[in-house]
């Protein structure tokens, strides 16, 4: 089979190295992919979000099967512009991928359902939301609408920073249009957890849970970011809290969905939190999320692509979705300086040993040798039967991947070690 993945970074890198274990793969294409995921698939020069060409890329080179991974193009309809021309894609279609692509319909949908999430307004009117804000409870959330990089979620501790995050979005337009329209919503407290499910629009499949690190620094301090490390499974998450979910979160949401005319097929993100009342959506995505991708797949143990077209079929309920019982860490190497500024084209070396269980991120082939080129750069990942010593086995792995200007937390897992004394 030729598989083609719209994508370019860590979590394409994964879901790639995943895809080539079935024997039936002959080539896989990426778009644009990057300089390591050349490594293992062949990357052409075309941008995840030019769905033309992606389009004629594909009827020319005959996939039989496309992944489209990131967010925006599948906001934008590639899985339609594809199935258009009869090629059969994992991923949701542009009217069920809106769950992501707009925070005020996610909100709006999850009121409507009797999906648990945290209270909320919606404003398109500055002045309205700035008024608001004079009676609002403090900390409060900030989010712009549509999609923002990652980047459209401002947790403000005063009235003067949730008032500052308005005139941002919706003054300054630093996201763009993204922020015509807001959401200001209540502050959740409890742990996080992240949870991506398998759906063919009828049955939901969740995958291992996962803890995500996305502080900067060590000790959670620091700017918000893509995500600096990520453990599997989630020691919060537990039986009785997934049995929870998937009565009051999972399946309602696929039902509500359907509901609307907006069936959704793929992979659905739920990102959660625990609170006193029981879990909550913070946000959905539309797609694998990253960097728990980079944790979640290497705990699969059946094929991804059997999974991957039983979405597309409508057949999951017939097909097994099974995960190891070990444990994963993931650790981000990235450029210092990042999230804000820094420095690119350092030469990037790996011993032989640290790149087959390395994805590939911020990187690109500059005369033959791969240098960095963004600031999240590696994603380490390391499987083993405890979470201490996938942790210690991550970190070891890490010391060899090397590149001037590299940075990377010390502490990814502490919080899920201890977690596990706290219980």
């Amino acid at each position: 089979m030729k598989l083609l993945v719209v994508g370019g970074g860590g979590r394409e890198h994964a879901i790639i190295k995943s895809l080539k274990k079935n024997p039936s793969v002959t080539e896989i294409y990426a778009l644009p992919g990057n300089g390591g995921i050349a490594a293992d698939a062949a990357c052409v020069p075309i941008g995840a979000t030019d769905i033309e060409s992606i389009v004629a890329f594909a009827v020319e080179q005959r996939i039989d099967y496309a992944v489209v991974a990131p967010d925006d193009p599948l906001v934008l309809g590639c899985v339609d512009a594809l199935e258009a021309k009869g090629i059969p894609c994992f991923g949701p279609r542009a009217n069920a991928a809106i769950i992501e692509g707009s925070k005020v319909f996610s909100k709006n949908l999850m009121k409507k359902y009797g999906i648990p999430t945290a209270r909320y307004e919606v404003f398109d009117d500055m002045a309205a939301a700035l008024d608001y804000l004079e009676t609002a409870p403090i900390p409060t959330v900030v989010k712009a609408d549509g999609l923002a990089l990652g980047k459209g979620v401002i947790i403000a501790q005063t009235r003067e920073e949730a008032k500052t995050a308005v005139r941002d979005m919706m003054e300054s337009h630093v996201f763009g249009k993204s922020g015509d329209h807001i959401v200001i919503e209540e502050f959740l407290t409890g742990p996080e957890v992240s949870v991506l499910a398998f759906t063919d629009g009828k049955v939901v499949k969740p995958m291992v849970s996962s803890m995500d690190h996305k502080r900067a620094g060590d000790g959670d301090t620091g700017l918000n970011t893509g995500g600096m490390g990520t453990i599997a499974p989630n020691p919060y998450y537990t039986d009785a809290v997934a049995q929870r979910c998937m009565e009051e979160i999972f399946l309602p949401t696929i039902a509500a969905m359907n509901a609307e005319g907006r069936t959704f097929k793929g992979c659905l993100y739920f990102g959660l939190m625990i609170t006193p009342d029981g879990p909550k959506v913070i946000e959905y995505n539309c797609r694998f999320g990253d960097p728990e991708t980079q944790v979640v797949l290497p705990l699969l143990e059946s094929d991804l692509l059997t999974v991957m077209r039983s979405c597309t079929n409508g057949t999951l309920a017939d097909t097994e979705v099974k995960f190891s019982g070990r444990h994963a860490c993931c650790v981000i190497t990235a450029s210092a300086g990042y999230p804000v500024s820094y420095r690119k084209g350092f030469e990037i070396t790996m011993t032989p040993e640290a790149a087959a269980h390395t994805y590939v991120a911020g990187a690109k082939l500059e005369n033959g040798k791969l240098v960095t080129s963004g600031g999240r750069v590696t994603g380490t990942t390391a499987v083993a039967d405890t979470l201490e010593e996938a942790i210690r086995e991550a970190y070891r792995l890490c010391e060899g991947v090397r590149f001037e200007n590299a940075c990377r937390r010390s502490d990814i897992g502490a919080r899920a070690l201890q977690a596990r004394k706290e219980k």
